[in-house]
């Protein structure tokens, strides 16, 4: 039987503080954490950093991993050991990071040869401060595709270069099965929703679509809940019980 880990990514919620998020999720019974470093945790704030891993420790919260904005490809591999050492000083070796700035049809032979060794380069970091670097299949970047998100961890061939997965909620349902089975093994963590284009909807109501897609692992995930169907942080209790549900 599988045994799954239930947690949030902060970025949920950017109106709320950490201490604020950190009780919510206490008393939804949610133990990881991936921290955003867009407003909760930059990498450059230690003090903050430190403040946020006593928290964690208080109420007995696990950061999962640190929610980077790194774009590799565009930012420069010489600013990714600031976001490793902000990621240590939270208590996680897991960092999400984007892969380029376009889709994957829209890189010519030679942009797609530059980002893959800025990729590897950025492995061989990795690799140094025993981090993984996880990429995730959002729009608008490398990994758009499963074809092409395949194609850059069969290239790069790192145990320190993985991915998140998440369905696209532009994309099939069946699409979405073929991407989640094709790159499971390179699956470090999953982002858990319920979209459907631009609407937002509760997670109680993909119950089974999830467990389908969960069956597409072989390996127990992290599941860590994005958004909530109204950005509300009163709907988390609802959405952490429908997320155990989906790992009944």
């Amino acid at each position: 039987m599988k045994t799954y880990k239930q947690g949030l990514v902060s970025i949920s919620f950017r109106d709320k503080t950490p201490l604020e998020i950190l009780i919510a999720m206490k008393k939804c019974n949610l133990n990881y954490i991936e921290w955003g470093s867009d407003v909760h945790a930059p990498c450059n704030d230690k003090e903050n950093l430190e403040n946020i891993k006593k928290l964690q420790d208080e109420f007995n919260i696990i950061c999962s991993s640190y929610g980077t904005y790194f774009r590799l490809g565009v930012n420069d591999t010489k600013e990714l050991p600031d976001y490793i050492n902000a990621a240590k000083n939270l208590g996680t070796d897991i960092l999400r990071l984007w892969c380029g700035n376009k889709g994957s049809e829209e890189y010519t032979n030679d942009e797609k040869n530059i980002l893959f060794e800025e990729c590897k380069k950025a492995s061989r970091i990795a690799e140094k401060h025993n981090v993984k670097l996880c990429m995730e299949c959002h729009n608008n970047t490398y990994t758009d595709t499963k074809e092409g998100a395949f194609e850059l961890m069969e290239y790069v061939n790192s145990p320190a270069f993985r991915m998140y997965w998440q369905p696209n909620q532009f994309k099939t349902f069946d699409e979405n099965i073929s991407y989640a089975k094709l790159l499971s093994l390179y699956t470090e963590h999953i982002h858990v929703f319920n979209w459907d284009g631009k609407n937002k909807y509760p997670l109680n109501n993909a119950i089974d679509t999830w467990k389908t897609y969960l069956s597409c692992f072989g390996e127990d995930k992290t599941l860590l809940l994005e958004f909530m169907p109204d950005d509300k942080i009163e709907s988390l209790k609802t959405e952490a019980d429908s997320l155990f549900k989906i790992t009944e």
